[in-house]
């Protein structure tokens, strides 16, 4: 049983990589990642437009509570990718204002 002493940290392993999809790109994630931190990861800082004059939004708070950084996530839209953990094989899409196609 791991006494979860720093040295147990420090040798500590993650479980392999998985793939998920933004807008059809393959994006590398490792278990435990949130959204946004894959997407940060891979370079994305940017992933939905307001719906008034389209500007670009990322993360902002980092915790949940802006929601700046929606995202639509296995269909399922205005999710907080700050918030929302991965799972191998999810399709994560950019987001054009409420994410409802108005």
């Amino acid at each position: 049983m791991s006494s979860g002493s720093p040295q147990d940290l420090a040798e500590a392993r993650p479980e392999p990589a998985f793939t998920v999809t933004l807008d059809g790109r393959e994006i590398e994630a490792v278990p435990g990642r949130t959204v946004a931190a894959a997407l940060w990861s891979a370079g994305v800082t940017s992933w939905r437009t307001t719906r008034v004059g389209g500007a670009p939004r990322g993360v902002f708070c980092g915790i949940g509570v802006c929601y700046d950084c929606l995202v639509t996530v296995n269909d399922r839209p205005n999710q907080r990718a700050c918030l929302v953990p991965l799972h191998p094989g999810d399709a994560i899409r950019t987001q054009e204002g409420t994410g409802h196609g108005d």
